[in-house]
């Protein structure tokens, strides 16, 4: 099928109407209405409609095969009925398809290694939230240079989701919009909602209507309390302004997810993957009245933002789990086939070494092999304390 590209939508009308940058029309102006609206707007380009995308780039059967199963063994474990470790591993943010593949076929040999312990699914980050500016991920600028493709980044992440999961291996990502899962979702096993937008009553709206589990982080500062009413506020039912999958704008109306669990990923004020934090978040549940399910991000605040320190925090939430702590239902990793990360050089991206990540830094292959063994075992410890 051919690929359709869309073209700007500029004008003479809306070059004409572009005013100097935060410029406020006086009274004695005339006044055009768009200088109202668009004062800082430099313009607006088509987006393709979600269907079109899905339709050049459809679900295969083994995709399709890969994503409910990934699903189903996700709610299993957060809903206590399946005793294996949740799993979320894989790079930072994805920005090679082809090393991303390379990446996901290792794991999913691996996985299938630890399957009877761990279900494994692979991190596939697209998008990027940033604290100030930077490169915000494989959908908004694909090639890395400042172009900002959007198009040609949907199309491109639609195509690696649906290759990455034809090797079998199931994938997460992180929601940040409310437009871009009508392109993504159905190649979806597991949601997240990052630190900085757990808060954020759309996001909220957004995982409610959601047909997979979704983890939330506690606040940058550390704060439990917003994850945890986020958990509550994505399992009632909402109405919202959305976009349906043939691009246009609707009221969406949502029944709630159920499934949604607490990310504890440190912040400001320090590290919370030891079993005292462990507990005070399990006696916070218990209180809201929500199910004792907590994943351990071994990154970001956890790992004091040094990836060195991953294996260490792993090793910690081993121990608990050795001690028979069953409220650990998964951890969350950043790994990639090698160690650290890169700048883009003054080249852009075809001076990228590869397999290293371009946002935070990951552990290497080999550092996350060992890390998932461990915890493995320690899984297979925990079960003891079960069966005692």
């Amino acid at each position: 099928m051919p690929q359709l590209d869309f073209e700007p939508l500029v004008t003479d009308d809306t070059r004409s109407m572009t005013p100097p940058k935060n410029q406020i029309p006086s009274l004695s102006s005339n006044i055009n209405t768009d200088s109202l609206t668009n004062l800082v707007v430099l313009g607006q380009d088509p987006l393709i409609p979600p269907q079109l995308l899905v339709s050049e780039i459809p679900i295969t059967n083994d995709s399709l095969k890969t994503v409910v199963q990934g699903r189903k063994d996700a709610v299993e474990i957060i809903m206590g009925k399946n005793d294996r470790l949740l799993v979320v591993v894989g790079p930072c943010s994805l920005h090679d398809p082809s090393t991303a593949i390379e990446y996901a076929k290792r794991l999913k040999d691996l996985a299938d290694k630890l399957s009877s312990d761990l279900c494994i699914i692979m991190r596939a980050y697209l998008e990027k939230p940033r604290t100030t500016v930077g490169w915000k991920g494989l959908i908004n600028d694909p090639d890395i240079d400042e172009s900002f493709k959007i198009n040609k980044g949907l199309r491109i992440s639609r195509q690696l989701f649906c290759d990455l999961t034809s090797t079998g291996m199931p994938i997460a990502t992180e929601m940040l919009d409310t437009i871009s899962p009508q392109f993504l979702a159905d190649l979806i096993s597991l949601g997240a909602i990052g630190a900085r937008t757990t808060e954020s009553q759309l996001h909220r709206e957004l995982a409610s209507g959601l047909s997979f589990p979704v983890g939330f982080k506690n606040g940058t500062d550390g704060s439990l309390t917003v994850a945890i009413d986020a958990i509550g506020s994505a399992a009632a039912k909402h109405h919202f302004m959305g976009v349906t999958k043939q691009g246009l704008a609707a009221i969406t109306r949502t029944s709630g997810n159920e499934h949604g669990f607490v990310i504890l990923r440190g912040g400001t004020k320090g590290t919370n993957f030891d079993a005292e934090n462990v507990k005070l978040t399990k006696d916070t549940l218990t209180k809201k009245n929500q199910k004792q399910a907590i994943m351990i991000d071994c990154s970001h605040g956890n790992s004091n933002k040094d990836h060195r320190n991953q294996p260490k925090v792993a090793q910690v939430v081993g121990d608990q789990l050795r001690a028979g702590e069953k409220s650990i239902i998964g951890v969350m990793i950043e790994s990639n086939i090698n160690e650290g990360n890169q700048k883009v050089p003054a080249e852009g991206p075809s001076g990228l070494k590869k397999g290293v990540s371009i946002t935070d830094a990951c552990i290497n292959w080999e550092s996350t092999v060992e890390v998932l063994e461990q915890l493995a075992d320690a899984v297979r410890e925990r079960r003891k304390h079960s069966s005692a």
